[in-house]
C-alpha cells in the first residue's frame, strides 16, 4: 500500500496573509510558482511509479480537499502524471483546512490581538501552556478536531483498500496532511508537536503493509522561490497549465 501525501503549492496566502480576507480562505489560489511546485512534484511521483514492477503499481486513487488552492493542485498534478496511472479522481471536504474561526481573515499575531483581545489573550495563553494541539481559536478548530476528522476519513481510505485500491494520492493541507500521517501511523500526539508542516508541494510517502508495517518518508522536497522572482508571484489560472515551465 502507498499513500502520496501532497501539500498544494505555493498560494497567494503563503506570500501575505491579506489574501485570506481577500479572497476568504477556501478561495484563495495558488501562484504561478505554486503550479510549477506541483507540476514537479507529479513529477517525482511519475518517476516513482516508473521504477515500481507492473504487478505493484495499481490505479491511484486520487482525493483532494475542496479548497480553491488545493483543486488547483490536484488539477496540476493530474496533467502531469501519465493518464494511465489514475484511477478514480474525488473530493472529500473532510480534507479542508483547519478552520481558525474569527482568526481567518487576519493572519499577524499584532491585528488578532488588536480585534479580539479576550479571545486571543485566552487562546495564547493556553497554547503556550502546552495545549497547542487541542486549544481551539475563537469559533474555530483546534489540532485535534483537524485529526478527528482526518480518522474518519482514514476509514473511507482504508474501505478503498479491502477492495484493492491501495495506491492512493492525497492532496491536502500543511496540518490536515500531518495528521492525517499521524493517526494512519498511530503516532501520539507529541510526534504532532515536534513535527512541523510539510512545505508547498512536498510528497510525503507512507508505505508498507499488515505483515511488516508501515513508515513514512519524505519523497521529495519542493524547491522554493528564488529571490527576485516576481513575475511567479501572480496569481495561477487553471488555463495556463500547458504553459508552466519544465524547470525551476
Amino acid at each position: 500500500m502507498r499513500i502520496f501525501l501532497v501539500r498544494h503549492g505555493e498560494s497567494l496566502g503563503n506570500l501575505d496573509g491579506h489574501a485570506y480576507r481577500e479572497f476568504g480562505d477556501h478561495n484563495v489560489p495558488l501562484t504561478l510558482w505554486g503550479a510549477r511546485q506541483v507540476k514537479i512534484a507529479g513529477r517525482a511521483i511519475a518517476s516513482y511509479l516508473d521504477k515500481l514492477p507492473d504487478s505493484s503499481a495499481s490505479k491511484l486513487q486520487v482525493w483532494y480537499s475542496p479548497f480553491l488552492r488545493t483543486r488547483q493542485s490536484k488539477d496540476v498534478l493530474l496533467s502531469t502524471l501519465p493518464a494511465d496511472s489514475i484511477g478514480t479522481v474525488r473530493e472529500d471536504y473532510l480534507l479542508r483546512e483547519q478552520d481558525f474561526g474569527l482568526f481567518t481573515e487576519i493572519y499577524q499575531h499584532a491585528e488578532q490581538k488588536q480585534q479580539f483581545p479576550q479571545e486571543f489573550e485566552r487562546w495564547a495563553r493556553l497554547r503556550s501552556n502546552g495545549a497547542k494541539f487541542y486549544v481551539r481559536p475563537p469559533d474555530g478548530e483546534s489540532r485535534a478536531d483537524v485529526a478527528q476528522r482526518t480518522r474518519l476519513f482514514l476509514q473511507t481510505i482504508m474501505h478503498e483498500v479491502a477492495l484493492g485500491h491501495d495506491n492512493v494520492v492525497i492532496v491536502g493541507h500543511g496540518v490536515t496532511n500531518r495528521a492525517f500521517e499521524m493517526n494512519f501511523l498511530q503516532h501520539p500526539v507529541a510526534w504532532f508537536e515536534a513535527s512541523d508542516n510539510p512545505g508547498n508541494a512536498d510528497v510525503t510517502l507512507i508505505e508498507g503493509n499488515g505483515a511488516v508495517g508501515y513508515s513514512s518518508t519524505l519523497l521529495h522536497k519542493a524547491v522554493d522561490r528564488q529571490v527576485g522572482d516576481d513575475a511567479s508571484r501572480a496569481a495561477y489560472d487553471g488555463s495556463m497549465a500547458d504553459a508552466l515551465p519544465d524547470g525551476v
